[in-house]
């Protein structure tokens, strides 16, 4: 019989050009799923990552062949680690609590979500207009620093000069060597730095075992899931956890649980989306150390009744977005 499953790629504008070591965007790619029983409907949304094999057409087959499953469970089982598995485990979720009137939060035995400080992306560009960037975004308590291997000194120098007093997670997105990092660790340790995110490729990131670093280091694309745990231990002090990585909030809430358990410090990110795939992410935010959902930030319109933010802290979306049922009368 299959699941009543409605699949819907979109193209959704951004209000600038995101830019980081791989390339630029001027849209946001996603998939928005919904899901239908006993007469609610569920949402969710993921956004289809190239750099891990993924495109829209692909994440779409994905999920129409997952919609001839004989059961929910049968089409989670099914599918792999990654955006079309996140995009129906968040709609399973929504689909749950509107059926049973109450929150995922409460579902999952977290509290409510409430407004909490994200990271604002600074977007890879040439100095002067990431110092202006960072200007302009100098209230927020938070500043994630795009770099890649081109003079990230002066590029991080600038916006902790423009932004005095926000704390920096500085991310190269793999684009740095060991021996760039050793460069700059004295950088890292005059700017604020709290986080120093991926700066090796995954799968060459054995070089970060033992390596002196004055701050700690996050890993990003090395870590999807809990299977990646053991390794990523080794090398690093933080773990960025995705909901598209991971494939939902089911294992992305493990993921999270496993990772203290293991003494790593926890960042709750995402990709640049709509308020329906960061609402997903929200009952985790409230027990990381850092977050960087600040994915609808850049859209040039979200969803009605989505996330808002102010002096770079996320607001949760209106009652009954994404998760949080409006009560029944």
């Amino acid at each position: 019989m299959g699941l009543d499953l409605r699949i819907r790629p979109e193209r959704l504008a951004l209000r600038a050009p995101f830019r980081i070591s791989r390339g630029v965007k001027t849209h946001a790619e996603v998939v928005v799923v919904e899901l239908a029983r006993d007469g609610a409907t569920g949402r969710g949304e993921c956004a289809p990552y190239p750099r891990y094999g993924e495109t829209v057409e692909s994440v779409v087959a994905e999920l129409e062949t997952a919609a001839r499953a004989s059961s929910l469970d049968a089409a989670l089982a099914a599918l792999p680690p990654g955006a079309a598995r996140n995009a129906l485990d968040c709609a399973a979720w929504d689909l749950r609590a509107r059926l049973e009137g109450r929150s995922v939060a409460d579902l999952l035995g977290l509290p409510a979500a409430g407004p909490v400080p994200s990271a604002v992306t600074i977007s890879l560009d040439g100095v002067d207009a990431m110092r202006d960037a960072a200007a302009a975004a100098a209230d927020a308590p938070i500043l994630k620093v795009k770099l890649d291997a081109d003079d990230p000194a002066a590029r991080l120098l600038a916006v902790a000069e423009a932004a005095p007093a926000a704390r920096l997670i500085a991310d190269p997105n793999e684009s740095w060597t060991a021996a760039l990092v050793a460069e700059m660790a004295p950088v890292l340790a005059r700017t604020r730095v709290a986080l120093l995110e991926q700066p090796l490729p995954a799968g060459e990131d054995a070089a970060l075992e033992g390596i002196a670093c004055p701050v700690p280091i996050c890993a990003d694309e090395s870590l999807h899931t809990r299977a990646d745990l053991a390794a990523v231990a080794r090398r690093y002090q933080a773990v960025n956890v995705k909901l598209d990585k991971a494939g939902g909030l089911t294992e992305a809430a493990a993921l999270a649980r496993a990772a203290r358990a293991a003494g790593l410090k926890v960042m709750v990110g995402c990709m640049v989306a709509s308020s329906l795939a960061i609402a997903p992410a929200l009952p985790l935010a409230a027990g990381a150390d850092l977050v960087d959902l600040d994915g609808p930030w850049w859209l040039a319109r979200d969803r009605e009744g989505g996330c808002r933010f102010e002096q770079g802290v996320i607001l949760p979306p209106q009652p009954g977005f994404w998760g949080d049922p409006i009560p029944r009368l």
